[in-house]
């Protein structure tokens, strides 16, 4: 049997729980990259590819939905580049005829209604109409001779100074030297092709330097630290993390990470293209996650103790790895 003050203990303790549970703040992510609904940042041409599953991150990650990387022809998406349809810059077909058959009446003083009452001044207006047929026809043939005579010049030249495809190579097999420029501009200009990617070996080091990257990136935001951020991702990337800072800074809160501990990382893909070497890299790690009013330093949100994102860095060739797009795992 309980007495009246185990039953006040117990009421005490009851409220006082409660009172926590409405008092604990939201759970939110804060991190860098997670106010996003999708992905942000760019991959090169892989951008609105979905990178390959991973043992880190089996399911498909949040697709790219914040880039300056725009769709276009070697991504995919043909049309963006459309040629204007030959024939369209005379505009006028049949109506052209016949205005041009009615300035030509109105010069020899008819106008393009005055001789439609009688016989003769309708065969007048149609020995007009197939006078300025002819005109054109002529002036369609003469423009498309003169056009044509550069370019079978080129292409004759080009069959006489080709005689194996190492004669249009410059030194040890470069660029083609001196008219083959020239030819290939005359020849028109060669369709848009797909970036062409190349393999990229990632070794230990490589790996090594993602992880320091996961910890320097969080720590650098969390201490709102722009220049470093500015040092460790492109500049696209550190744009989206400096909106993110101001937008906590208009709310009156900043974001505290620390504890961050890589658990598990594997690789999805790395290639090359031109210049560029790209690596993208699964990670699940450990943090901890708060956002705090900068006045009373109280708790507003607190973020989930582990996470799991897609980074992809960038590099120039022999150069440093910088972040360059963060996806949320799934």
């Amino acid at each position: 049997m309980f007495t009246s003050t185990t039953r006040r203990k117990r009421a005490a303790s009851i409220l006082a729980l409660a009172a926590a549970l409405a008092l604990a703040a939201p759970v939110a992510e804060a991190r860098p990259g997670s106010g996003s609904s999708g992905g942000m940042g760019s991959r090169g041409s892989r951008t609105f590819t979905p990178p390959s599953a991973t043992t880190t991150a089996p399911g498909a990650p949040a697709p790219i939905q914040r880039s300056q990387t725009q769709p276009g022809p070697a991504m995919g998406n043909p049309g963006m580049n459309t040629a204007a349809q030959p024939g369209r810059r005379f505009g006028g077909g049949f109506m052209a005829g016949l205005l041009g058959a009615g300035l030509l009446g109105a010069l020899l003083g008819g106008g393009f209604f005055g001789g439609l009452g009688g016989i003769m001044s309708f065969l007048g207006l149609i020995l007009q109409v197939g006078l300025v047929v002819l005109l054109v026809s002529f002036a369609v043939r003469w423009f498309r001779r003169r056009q044509g005579q550069p370019a079978a010049a080129g292409h004759a030249r080009s069959n006489l100074d080709g005689v194996s495809a190492n004669m249009n190579q410059g030194p040890m097999g470069g660029a083609p030297m001196g008219g083959g420029y020239a030819n290939a501009q005359q020849r028109g200009s060669a369709p848009v092709q797909p970036v062409q990617a190349r393999p990229v070996a990632i070794s230990p080091g490589d790996f090594q330097s993602f992880e320091i990257a996961l910890n320097d990136v969080q720590a650098a935001y969390g201490r709102e630290d722009v220049a470093a951020l500015r040092n460790l991702a492109t500049p696209e990337m550190a744009g989206y993390f400096i909106e993110e800072l101001r937008a906590n800074e208009a709310r009156g809160v900043v974001n505290r990470i620390s504890d961050v501990k890589l658990l598990q990382g594997d690789l999805s893909e790395s290639w090359g293209e031109g210049n560029a070497e790209y690596a993208t890299v699964a990670m699940r790690y450990a943090i901890k996650d708060v956002t705090v009013d900068r006045r009373t330093d109280r708790v507003v949100e607190t973020g989930e103790p582990e996470a799991v994102e897609l980074w992809t860095f960038t590099r120039e060739r022999g150069g440093r790895w910088i972040l360059s797009a963060i996806q949320q795992g799934r």
